[in-house]
């Protein structure tokens, strides 16, 4: 299993991905609290990053499923490839497909801003994958964030109606795909501290996605609206097809 060396360290609160949750034009101040230190390293040796306390919430479209995260190691080769070839979607142009809820979107790669704030789409019709988080298909956890709403409904505004083994799937434009299928769907209070570690690394490849959820409340200014709770919904990778290496589908981690 690759690790990347690089590590990066958000010594700020992460009190916010902008404009996550607006519901006018503008964008507004939200998603997890808490010091977290984010690495780019695509293992951990110390296992499974600890489940945040989280609280159910209900809402008008059905329950929140509050459910251990269950995460399978990577089975290891049964012989050694003659030349390792680059993870699937690396450089390449990609969206995220979830059947399910009707969305096909283009991802965008997002980082952190001057003050180590996660950066977010201006627009509600694309998803951001984080590159502190690992990269998707190289052994660890990909972290993707979108708009719920954004002068209406926006990407992932139908996303708590995943439940465990719905699928979602990375598809590049030159035919690679990463099929994950959804293992656990809950809510974080964005002002506990440990809402933060879902997106920690993991020790086995594993997508996070995270978008807002509970009631709306208005905060005016330019944010709009805020909501109470944040939605995540996590998945591990069940299949990998390669298609710009020529390989078949095999099995994933």
């Amino acid at each position: 299993m690759k690790t990347d060396s690089r590590l990066l360290s958000v010594t700020r609160r992460l009190a916010v991905i902008v404009g996550l949750c607006a519901v006018v034009l503008g964008g507004a101040s939200l998603l997890l609290a808490g010091s977290q230190e984010i690495s780019r390293s695509s293992h951990d040796d110390s296992g499974v990053a600890e489940r945040p306390l989280v609280r159910s919430f209900p809402n008008e479209r059905g329950g929140i499923y509050d459910r251990p995260v269950l995460l399978t190691p990577a089975p290891a080769p049964t012989a050694p490839p003659v030349a390792a070839p680059a993870p699937p979607l690396r450089n390449i142009p990609y969206h995220i497909v979830i059947k399910k809820i009707g969305v096909n979107a283009p991802v965008g790669e997002y980082g952190l801003d001057a003050n180590q704030v996660p950066k977010v789409p201006l627009n509600g019709r694309e998803v951001a994958w984080y590159n502190f988080s690992s990269e998707p298909g190289t052994g660890s956890n990909a972290v993707f964030a979108g708009h719920v709403t954004w002068g209406g409904r926006a990407v992932f505004y139908n996303l708590d109606d995943l439940v465990p083994g719905d699928e979602v799937l990375l598809e590049g434009e030159d035919g690679s795909k990463l099929l994950y299928t959804v293992s656990d769907s809950f809510l974080v209070d964005p002002s506990d501290p440990n809402s933060a570690s879902v997106m920690s690394p993991t020790p086995s490849d594993a997508i996070t996605i995270i978008t807002c959820g509970g009631d709306p409340y208005y905060v005016g200014g330019v944010a709009g609206y805020d909501y109470t709770h944040r939605l995540i919904v996590r998945g591990t990778l069940t299949s990998v097809t390669a298609e710009n290496h020529g390989n078949a589908p095999t099995a994933g981690g």
